[in-house]
């Protein structure tokens, strides 16, 4: 089971991690060990955590709080005040702390302090109203993103995976055309 950082912010890429939301769903969190790999391998935040079921449950509960307050954001809908006090109480918690190594930052912390930055990164994308905030155009997945492309086209949550995937289905169907146009 693999994470995919594609979104362009921690905060959007915890809530990828509850895949194909409209129908089977895929949680890839499903143990304390999954949180530590998912945030050991995000890049922004502290590479040697330790989680318990505790913190798998406070990360799965801000999962879904940034989930519900993107989708209202993307809607135009007020924010859900639920949510959003999830979302603010676990944005004032402890900081990553960064510190200069010979290979570049390095910063450390624990659960607490990972999920606080994941928690600011939300608060950041959700109240900049020009960030371009999306959910994948890929009709069975639910991942939201930051469309950072030319011209904001971008119809995917990434190349990789769904878009991939896109790009072969469009290729299939010239191919049936061009068949069914030369027989």
């Amino acid at each position: 089971m693999a994470f995919a950082y594609v979104s362009g912010n921690p905060a959007l890429d915890l809530a990828g991690t509850l895949e194909h939301r409209r129908g089977q769903r895929i949680d890839l969190l499903r143990s304390p060990v999954d949180l530590e790999r998912w945030v050991a391998g995000c890049g922004e935040l502290p590479d040697r955590v330790r989680a318990d079921a505790e913190a798998l449950e406070r990360a799965v509960t801000l999962r879904e709080a940034i989930y519900r307050l993107a989708l209202d954001r993307l809607h135009g809908r007020p924010f859900d005040p639920a949510s959003r006090a999830i979302l603010n109480e676990a944005a004032a918690g402890p900081v990553p702390v960064p510190a200069l190594t010979d290979r570049g930052l390095r910063l450390s912390g624990d659960i607490t302090a990972a999920l606080g930055h994941v928690a600011r990164c939300g608060v950041t994308v959700l109240a900049d109203p020009r960030a371009r905030l999306k959910e994948c155009g890929l009709t069975d997945c639910t991942r939201l993103y930051l469309d950072r492309s030319r011209g904001a086209r971008r119809t995917w949550c990434g190349m990789a995976g769904c878009g991939d995937r896109v790009k072969a289905a469009a290729y299939r169907a010239r191919q049936r055309r061009r068949h069914a146009g030369g027989s």
